[in-house]
């Protein structure tokens, strides 16, 4: 990913910066949408796994749709092109400012995770006199099989409506005049690579549709979610996700009806690649048991490992061209005054020096949009190839 002039560059840049290559994003961009053109599916893009402008600028270039899970990322959705026909926003805590903003914007559909929700938004979508489209968020019980932190289709996550509640769904989108009822909505985590994940899920979709269906209701959009992953192991090797499979297990096990729409929410699997988190060497403590590399960088800039244990590629970009360089084991951390701010623990790296640039790969997504001024430290810069 990093050629001598990049790396010549990023020597005379002050870090810690987030690295944004254009041209990954872009093919990564055009691998989805030809591969979810061909079943004529409808991506929206996941805003929250980064919000940053020239990225969505991009990703609304290829015609994706936007899923929101705040009031911010709907007018940002916007401000950035995408049409209020192709935005969702969904949220378990969506406050009544958000939904009429949202209400306010004309968006395509709310996505509902409780009946009392469903009641909110009709009563204010009747003080505007407007009829807001809904879909049913369930929670199908269908384990990701993925971090325990990023799961959210079980029953004991907060989002969703489970299925016992289902007949008090419909008796209040009955009683609602101001919603029209659009379709169900799922989403069952984050990071999941395996596709026999996805299999069970349309099993419970389809199952799901036959429920409503048998309660008088017609079904126009199956929202099948996101959440599909990206390999962190091998960044440069197997840098784009694979649509293909994705998009076509859906095609071969959801029962889509004729007239009805499928639509994704996709956000890791588009971003997570184009980034890297790259950062100087402070300082190199060498101990009697440990050898420490302490970075400009840390948790306010990239806190998904020490949020849930994740895993990033770390190099030395510095080092990496002396192939005489002795390999030792470092934990590489942060300098924010915590224990938990530490990337990563025993990483394999050429011997390291003050001054050496870092690169913490596969950045692009959960990022810099969860950094933080945590110790009053500055948000840092955005730096593109492009």
């Amino acid at each position: 990913m990093f050629n001598s002039d990049t790396i010549t560059k990023f020597q005379s840049t002050e870090t810690p910066f987030y690295y944004y290559d254009m041209e990954v994003l872009r093919q990564t961009l055009q691998a989805c949408h030809d591969a979810s053109a061909q079943y004529n599916f409808h991506v929206h893009y996941a805003l929250k796994a980064n919000f940053n402008p020239k990225v969505l600028d991009m990703i609304q270039s290829f015609g994706f749709g936007a899923d929101c899970v705040s009031g911010g990322e709907v007018k940002a959705a916007i401000e950035h092109g995408f049409g209020k026909e192709k935005v969702v926003f969904a949220g378990v805590g969506k406050s009544d400012k958000e939904i009429n903003l949202a209400l306010d914007a004309d968006i395509f559909c709310f996505n509902v995770e409780s009946v009392q929700e469903l009641h909110i938004i009709n009563e204010l979508a009747a003080a505007k006199n407007k009829v807001a489209k809904v879909a049913i968020r369930i929670n199908p019980n269908v384990d990701a099989h993925t971090h325990h932190f990023i799961t959210t289709g079980l029953d004991e996550n907060k989002f969703g409506v489970n299925t016992w509640q289902l007949t008090d769904v419909v008796e209040a989108l009955r009683a609602s005049k101001n919603l029209e009822f659009l379709g169900i909505h799922f989403h069952i985590g984050s990071q999941i690579t395996d596709m026999e994940v996805y299999k069970s899920l349309c099993i419970r979709i389809n199952e799901m549709q036959d429920w409503f269906e048998d309660h008088g209701f017609q079904i126009k959009v199956l929202n099948t979610g996101g959440g599909l992953g990206v390999d962190y192991y091998n960044p440069d090797t197997n840098t784009i996700s694979d649509f293909e499979s994705y998009f076509k297990v859906f095609k071969d096990f959801l029962n889509v009806k004729p007239g009805q729409e499928v639509h994704f929410e996709l956000g890791r699997a588009l971003v997570a690649q184009s980034a890297s988190l790259i950062s100087r060497v402070l300082y190199v403590k060498n101990g009697q048991k440990k050898n420490f590399l302490v970075l400009d960088a840390g948790m306010t800039e990239l806190i998904r490992p020490m949020l849930y244990q994740a895993y990033h590629v770390i190099e030395n970009l510095t080092q990496n061209s002396s192939p005489t360089t002795q390999d030792l084991k470092y934990d590489v951390v942060g300098p924010i005054c915590e224990s938990t701010d530490c990337f990563r623990k025993d990483v394999d790296l050429p011997e390291s020096f003050r001054g050496d640039i870092i690169a913490v790969r596969s950045a692009g997504a959960y990022g810099e949009v969860m950094a933080s001024g945590y110790n009053l430290r500055e948000r840092v810069q955005s730096v593109y190839s492009e």
